[in-house]
């Protein structure tokens, strides 16, 4: 019985701090302005809040908007149930698998009482509209972003993206919107301005993941540009295969192109060019920039250390490509006395 009592007032005792503890979160959380329901701000990228995002949404977008949310809430209400138990009888949980797919639209038989309730029942206003829209959003399980995209001329366009989306797909929206023609060279560029560095996103990456890294208070950008260097790989490929015969890279005709393209490409693994040269490095919490003689092969970046030869056996690893992007700079010699204007920074 003692023993049973100091285990009760043991667990009242752990209750108690964790109540102890909740509290002062809920009190921290409150004194420094944090807003308790993160997942709102993650909703828009570009505005002060969602309503100002959903308000900046065409007509035919907000209605597409509230028709996926709407048929989105209606799968979730009427799940498939199925006899998840093993051969002998009991029941047991099955492991979860995510998988992307198209989503699935059904149209309901309706008749003609049932389509005059519709259109009584269907929100008349835009803010009808945005009111209706706020409430899915919360619900739905589909991360979605409504993005502000500014173009060259300082206009602007709205677009609602989701986390299945690619770049490719969102540049796609944006050439039926502003009626330019569909060209490999335009990107979508994410501008940083705290730290003066940008880079174009690459056409297979889904846009939502990296915008939802971004605070909620960021000044950060994004641009539809035309970045001709973008493709250059595969425009102008001697440039980077070719850079040790300077006088023939002027003169290659395209023929001559697609053969260096399905020499480098077209096997069975991609050949990375042997570029080589003279950087200087400035590593983080390092006020000086030293050069250093630098090799990129395929696993990285490699450096010579100092006294060291340009044999494999010498190289240092810099830096490996997983999950790094790499960003042009601007204004680095003032910013950070960069010995030289032309940057690029590995994030």
């Amino acid at each position: 019985a003692e023993e049973m009592d100091d285990i009760d007032a043991m667990f009242s005792h752990l209750l108690g701090e964790m109540d102890h503890l909740s509290q002062s979160l809920e009190q921290a959380a409150g004194s420094s302005g944090v807003d308790v329901t993160p997942q709102e701000s993650s909703f828009s990228i570009g505005f002060d809040n969602l309503n100002e995002s959903l308000n900046e949404l065409e007509d035919h977008d907000l209605d597409a908007l509230v028709a996926d949310l709407e048929s989105k809430t209606t799968g979730q209400q009427c799940p498939n149930h199925e006899d998840t138990r093993n051969p002998t009888g009991n029941q047991t949980m099955l492991p979860a698998i995510y998988q992307e797919s198209e989503p699935v639209v059904t149209f309901p038989v309706v008749t003609t009482q049932s389509s005059r309730a519709v259109k009584i029942n269907e929100p008349q206003t835009k803010a009808d509209k945005i009111k209706v829209a706020l409430e899915k959003l919360k619900e739905a399980k589909v991360r979605k972003l409504i993005i502000k995209v500014l173009m060259s001329d300082n206009s602007s366009k709205t677009l609602m993206v989701d986390e299945r989306q690619t770049v490719r797909d969102v540049l796609d929206k944006l050439f039926e919107k502003t009626h330019c023609e569909s060209s490999i060279d335009w990107s979508l560029c994410e501008n940083n301005p705290e730290m003066q560095i940008e880079r174009a996103f690459e056409d297979h990456e889904c846009l939502v993941e990296p915008l939802s890294a971004w605070s909620r208070h960021s000044e950060n950008k994004l641009y539809f540009l035309s970045t001709p260097q973008k493709y250059m790989m595969f425009t102008e490929p001697q440039i980077f295969y070719m850079w040790k015969k300077k006088s023939s890279m002027s003169s290659m005709n395209s023929q001559a192109k697609e053969l260096l393209i399905k020499e480098h490409f077209g096997g069975s693994t991609v050949i990375v060019p042997n570029l080589e040269g003279m950087l200087y490095l400035k590593e983080d919490g390092k006020k000086v920039w030293k050069p250093r003689y630098f090799m990129l092969r395929a696993s990285g970046i490699y450096y010579v250390p100092k006294g060291k030869t340009k044999s494999s056996s010498d190289l240092a690893c810099f830096i490996r490509f997983e999950k790094v992007n790499i960003y042009t700079t601007s204004s680095y010699k003032q910013k950070y006395r960069a010995p030289t204007d032309f940057c690029f920074l590995l994030k």
